[in-house]
């Protein structure tokens, strides 16, 4: 059943980064950071290991200052999401 809710969470996970990803006005050095965490949340893996690594290299960007307001937003929200997936 926890596997399950992990590959929703991931799923939620993905879906809000390809948001920024597509995003203009998102600069590029977070773009980078954020396809960092998309492949190492899609690696195989154990879910900790993949949501640590996700969250480090997000939370690198998670404050830089030329991110939009709103983009802030959606990267703690995915903060936020990583800190919920765990391992069954």
């Amino acid at each position: 059943m926890d596997e399950k809710k992990n590959d929703e969470t991931i799923a939620q996970i993905k879906q809000q980064i390809d948001l920024l990803l597509n995003d203009n006005s998102v600069p590029r050095n977070v773009k980078v950071a954020i396809e960092a965490a998309k492949k190492a949340l899609l690696t195989e893996g154990e879910y900790s290991v993949r949501s640590s690594t996700a969250t480090y290299k997000i939370d690198e960007v998670s404050n830089d200052i030329n991110l939009p307001p709103y983009a802030r937003t959606v990267i703690w929200n995915i903060l936020s999401l990583l800190e919920s997936v765990k391992d069954q």
